[in-house]
């Protein structure tokens, strides 16, 4: 068993863990939480922002700020290093598994200069992140082997009751009421004091994902949509974009292979060019935007001769190659389990493509320098090979 499929296997206990951090009078984390939220409430201006991993939990909570209209500014963290300045009154929430990574050090010490306060989500305690932010959110969780799986959800978790209790205008997490209509998942409701039904339901829903592993592995091992060295194209939208992205970088990091994301719709605007016999889609079905137009696309691309996998709540089992249900999640939090079976897919294609998915050729863990892709050894001994060359 690879290491990576490891990690898959513990995600919906760390999923849990979070959540008893996060929820409930008795949360450990539940005051900095809170203390957080106030502070991005008091603000005029709020930055969501990472990088790698992270910024795709943020693209994935961004949607639920915009949807109880309290905009943020998205944009990932080297970009607002290089080119970002920060006028008064503004908050910036940072998410870094390690906190060590160079950009977000330095983007954390060039907020904190120009006095905007730093929300820090982090697995690590003592990292840069967690020492320089005004309120350091942790999620102590065992670190992934190489390719993030815990550290990217339990994040994505932390962020996403950091919002829920921002947009709710409230002291406590807003809870949730069951849907009497549209697709029978329930819907994220803003009733003040009953954050523990939103614990409750997405409890239930890690569990439900957890059990449902065994048959989504059985799936895809029977799959013919799995082949190695096939182009890839990832899609979704809303607060599922961050997993299309997220598994564009699964398929790079550990399947060794090129791959794109986008969304759904930009899809549709000119790189449909590219569609012919052989080309692997993976689609993010939203559990109530959208639903009937993206079944008619997945049908469209299977005609041109694509093979499709859907993700999603409540699918037509026969409206793709390969067909994944999710049990019922808020509309919003689908993000937190709708990645799963793309990790497992990504893991049984490295094994099919003979290719370590545990271990990074070029990428360091953690990337804590800047320029070029070769690590320093590899540097240093190529220059001291091109000096001596040079000298004969």
């Amino acid at each position: 068993m690879t290491h990576f499929l490891k990690d898959i296997l513990r995600q919906p206990v760390e999923l849990q863990r979070t959540i008893e951090l996060f929820a409930g009078t008795n949360g450990a984390g539940r005051a900095t939480l809170e203390a957080a939220a106030a502070a991005i409430r008091s603000a005029r201006h709020v930055y969501l922002t990472g990088i790698g991993s992270s910024w795709h939990a943020a693209l994935n909570v961004g949607a639920m700020f915009y949807q109880h209209a309290h905009p943020v500014y998205l944009l990932d963290a080297d970009e607002l290093v290089r080119f970002g300045a920060f006028p008064r009154n503004s908050a910036m929430i940072i998410i870094s598994r390690s906190g060590k990574s160079t950009e977000i050090v330095q983007l954390a010490r060039k907020a904190s200069k120009a006095g905007v306060k730093v929300i820090g989500i982090t697995n690590v305690p003592e990292s840069p992140l967690g020492k320089e932010a005004n309120h350091a959110i942790v999620v102590p969780i065992a670190l992934d082997h190489a390719i993030s799986v815990n550290t990217y959800t339990t994040l994505a978790l932390a962020v996403g009751m950091l919002a829920s209790s921002v947009v709710q205008e409230g002291s406590s997490l807003q809870g949730l009421k069951p849907s009497e209509k549209g697709t029978g998942a329930p819907e994220l409701k803003l009733r003040p004091g009953k954050d523990s039904q939103l614990a409750e339901s997405l409890s239930h829903a890690f569990a439900e994902a957890g059990r449902a592993i065994p048959a989504w592995q059985e799936l895809i091992a029977k799959s013919v949509w799995l082949k190695p060295h096939s182009a890839a194209y990832f899609l979704a939208r809303g607060s599922s974009l961050g997993s299309a992205c997220e598994a564009r970088l699964m398929w790079e990091e550990g399947v060794k292979s090129p791959a794109s994301s986008m969304g759904t719709g930009s899809f549709r605007h000119g790189p449909q060019e590219i569609v012919n016999k052989g080309v692997r889609f993976g689609i993010w079905i939203d559990v109530t935007q959208m639903r009937e137009q993206d079944f008619a696309l997945a049908r469209d691309l299977r005609k041109l001769g694509a093979s499709v996998m859907l993700i999603g709540q409540k699918l037509p089992e026969d409206a793709g190659d390969l067909v994944f249900q999710l049990p019922a999640i808020p509309a919003g939090w689908q993000s937190l389990i709708d990645i799963i079976p793309a990790q497992l897919v990504a893991e049984r294609l490295a094994g099919l493509s003979a290719v370590d998915c545990d271990t990074f050729r070029l990428s360091s863990f953690i990337v804590e320098d800047e320029g070029g892709l070769l690590p320093k050894e590899a540097k240093n001994s190529e220059d001291s090979a091109a000096k001596d060359a040079a000298s004969e």
